[in-house]
């Protein structure tokens, strides 16, 4: 297997982080963010390339408090053609326990071609009707 680089040699980052949280009505509310990433480290074989990205998303509350990995997933993309960027996603559920303000969501993102590793923050407001 032979590893390959972009032409360009991208330096790993995160981009276009959003996110965003909605009240289902049930007294749970449901968080949706998204960042993409550029850069990692892809392997090609036979015209086939393939990429790995590890993420985990750590919860920082409106009083600072943090919670650990509420989301984790590795990301797996190949195709023909090299890969330019990864959407990366998450989708998790908030009780009532927590109180409406601005949180923040922590990517910490892992390329497990090249053991690269970067981190990506970005806010939301929970808002209970």
């Amino acid at each position: 297997m032979i590893v390959a680089c972009s032409k360009n040699d991208v330096k790993f980052e995160a981009f276009s982080a959003e996110a965003f949280a909605f009240d289902l009505g049930d007294g749970t509310a449901e968080v949706n963010a998204t960042v993409r990433v550029k850069g990692f480290t892809q392997t090609e074989k036979d015209d086939n390339y393939k990429a790995e990205v590890a993420y985990e998303v750590d919860l920082i509350k409106p009083d600072s408090t943090v919670t650990k990995s509420v989301f984790k997933f590795v990301q797996n993309d190949e195709g023909k053609e090299p890969i330019s960027d990864i959407a990366l996603e998450a989708q998790f559920t908030l009780d009532s326990t927590y109180k409406s303000g601005t949180y923040t969501l922590v990517f910490n993102i892992a390329d497990k071609n090249s053991e690269n590793k970067i981190d990506s923050k970005v806010n939301f407001d929970l808002i209970w009707e």
